[in-house]
């Protein structure tokens, strides 16, 4: 099979991977879509994005990742912790549906060598998610800024929520950016990434994702600082583009931040802290400490978690907990050792916006976006794959007789 051939398919199983984790909960979308339809095409997805990934590696060849083999891990204390039924059969539905996830990240792990491939997948795939979002805002305003959202944007042709929109807006931006101080796309082909994705997260009002790219693009710039004048220069723009939308726009920015809400709703998170209190304070035996109750929902009492790592801590316990901070602390002190680097940076904003956005978004724990961006933070910090030069054979000398060589001179 070609190379290019091998490349377009990887790139098509990412490309299922990402259908499969936008979820099946989210807005009304204009033309109703059942719950069974969305998930028997985000599953079918995923068994589609293995099978692929398979047919395209059947030699079975896969590279060495902790990553990866942390996430098996994970898996392993998910079965474990799903086995008893205590979250019912949906548990074990939960677990197989991460099997298919890991087990697809594994046979990709054949082409991870820490070039930009990946990246491009990503972003392409996002983009076209963030198109489909643009056109339902086109066609129907009402539905795609509903008075349930508090006016904030939601996905109506595919059900999308504004915290998903923002995060796909806010990844595809910072690597975009990252792509260009690295020269590795134009400025045009920047700007209808970046323009965009920009304003319809500005529409969803969304801080988190929001904080995750500021906080992660000044992470991922500043390893570039010491070797790259663009790094520097964008840097500086930025620092006094925002001194100077801080003094001029304060109140604008401010009601934006806040989103219409008392400084009392604000300071517990929406409501998210008496979940999380609720939470914490539930009894459980040293078995659920340790496992967890199985893989669920990503809510407690009717209501969502929003925080990753109370979920894990609810689903797969205090060992879920150990293993993804382990993903964490590997991927980022791998980042760390590396010399300063395009794929370095973006692996650093990624791991900053995933960690960022751990605390009130759920998804570390099970097959999710974030699992996906830290996958691709993992295909970037792989080491390049060592091409063997062909060896010429060595071809052994013939003895030419004394009489063979006054022969050929005469």
């Amino acid at each position: 099979m070609g190379a290019d051939h091998s490349s377009k398919i990887v790139g098509t199983v990412w490309g299922l991977l990402i259908l499969n984790t936008l979820g099946s909960a989210g807005a009304q979308t204009i033309v109703p879509l059942p719950r069974s339809l969305i998930q028997m095409v985000t599953m079918g997805a995923l068994v589609a994005a293995f099978t692929l990934a398979l047919a395209v590696n059947l030699e079975l060849r896969i590279r060495p990742s902790a990553y990866v083999s942390l996430l098996t891990l994970l898996l392993v204390t998910s079965v474990i912790s799903s086995a008893n039924l205590g979250s019912g059969f949906g548990a074990l539905f939960r677990c197989a549906r991460l099997a298919l996830f890991v087990g697809t990240l594994w046979l990709l792990s054949r082409w991870w060598d820490g070039g930009p491939a990946f990246v491009r997948h990503h972003i392409r795939m996002y983009l076209a998610v963030l198109g489909s979002v643009a056109a339902g805002l086109v066609v129907s305003p009402g539905a795609a800024l509903p008075d349930l959202y508090g006016g904030r944007l939601v996905g109506d042709l595919w059900p999308l929520t504004p915290p998903q929109i923002g995060q796909y807006a806010a990844v595809i931006t910072g690597l975009t950016v990252l792509l260009v101080l690295g020269r590795r796309t134009d400025r045009t082909s920047a700007a209808v990434v970046i323009v965009p994705s920009v304003v319809l997260l500005a529409l969803t009002h969304t801080r988190t994702a929001t904080l995750g790219l500021l906080l992660g693009l000044a992470l991922a710039i500043g390893s570039l600082i010491l070797t790259s004048a663009a790094a520097r220069r964008f840097f500086a723009w930025a620092v006094l583009c925002a001194a100077v939308a801080a003094v001029a726009f304060s109140s604008a920015l401010q009601a934006w931040f806040l989103r219409g809400q008392s400084q009392e709703n604000f300071s517990n998170l929406t409501g998210r802290a008496k979940v999380w209190d609720a939470l914490l304070a539930a009894p459980r035996t040293t078995w659920q400490q340790l496992f967890g109750m199985g893989m669920g929902d990503k809510s407690f009492g009717g209501l969502p978690i929003d925080n990753s790592w109370l979920a894990v801590y609810h689903e797969q316990g205090l060992i879920g907990i150990a293993l993804v901070a382990a993903i964490i602390i590997v991927l980022g002190g791998v980042a760390l050792l590396r010399p300063p680097s395009l794929p370095r940076a973006c692996a650093i904003f990624l791991i900053s916006y995933c960690a960022i956005a751990s605390y009130t978004e759920t998804g570390l724990g099970d097959a999710s976006p974030y699992l996906l961006h830290l996958a691709l933070a993992a295909s970037l910090l792989a080491a390049p794959v060592a091409v063997t030069p062909l060896s010429t054979p060595e071809v052994p000398l013939r003895r030419i007789s004394r009489w063979t060589r006054k022969s050929e001179v005469s």
